[in-house]
């Protein structure tokens, strides 16, 4: 399958401040995303995910190394991406449609037609009857969707999300996860999902990426491509999940677990 985006060789270090030395937030990474791939990434507190985040959407830029998306360098924010944070970032002063109109109208189109695709944005993510309500009118999970809606309005190529369920309840949470796997399927869009939670990471990626801490590396990728993921509705009791929720800690805990007894 062809790379949609390829990471090569990609450092990030952050200069000195306040007395402290420089930091190394993520060295020497390589990772290729493939088109319309669901791609998770988990990895310790403080190993660069974010930052990984940041130097996709081009909201910084690495200190070595390059990111291309579809062989072209990226140099800075594009609307082939979309950015979906955990802080829902919505605007307080518009209603749930009016923030998912926002980037549609930075992108220029006429106003009828992102009226129309706003409206089908907001019905895919289930909010057809909140068009008029702002956001301290909407619960946490609400507000999720309105974000997403957002950021899938004006068709970006890539999506890329930020932990965007973290702050939010279980229930909600795994209703959002379920609802995001819906929208991939239908949408094919590309998407990187960033998140510290193991069984996130494997009910929502086709592959998981595992990395190391300080400086963050590709640690390893684990596939998770069984078609029990669409067919078994409680695929989180499943065996198989069972077996790759293993594995992917067992990734994450192997230093710790080799060090304890040596």
């Amino acid at each position: 399958m062809q790379s949609k985006i390829s990471i090569e060789f990609v450092e990030k270090t952050f200069p000195p401040k306040n007395g402290k030395e420089a930091f190394t937030a993520v060295a020497d990474l390589n990772l290729n995303v493939r088109e319309g791939e669901f791609l998770t990434i988990v990895g310790p507190s403080g190993c660069g995910k974010s930052t990984l985040l940041d130097l996709i959407g081009g909201l910084t830029t690495p200190t070595k190394g390059r990111i291309l998306i579809n062989e072209k360098e990226v140099t800075g924010p594009g609307l082939d991406r979309a950015i979906v944070f955990q802080q829902y970032a919505l605007y307080p002063w518009r209603t749930a449609l009016q923030n998912v109109l926002f980037g549609l109208e930075a992108k220029g189109i006429a106003k009828q037609e992102r009226i129309q695709q706003a409206k089908y944005y907001m019905d895919l993510v289930g909010l057809s009857q909140f068009h008029d309500h702002y956001p301290h009118e909407l619960s946490g999970g609400m507000k999720q969707r309105v974000a997403i809606a957002r950021g899938l309005a004006y068709d970006p190529e890539v999506l890329l999300m930020d932990e965007p369920f973290a702050a939010l309840d279980t229930q909600t949470r795994e209703n959002l996860q379920e609802e995001l796997l819906h929208i991939w399927r239908k949408t094919k869009k590309t998407i990187i999902f960033i998140t510290h939670g193991i069984d996130e990471a494997v009910y929502l990626g086709e592959r998981i990426v595992v990395l190391t801490g300080n400086p963050g590396k590709v640690k390893t990728i684990i596939d998770n491509q069984s078609s029990s993921r669409w067919s078994d509705s409680d695929f989180r009791s499943s065996t198989e999940f069972s077996t790759i929720r293993h594995e992917v800690w067992r990734a994450l805990h192997e230093k710790t677990y080799q060090a304890a007894h040596i």
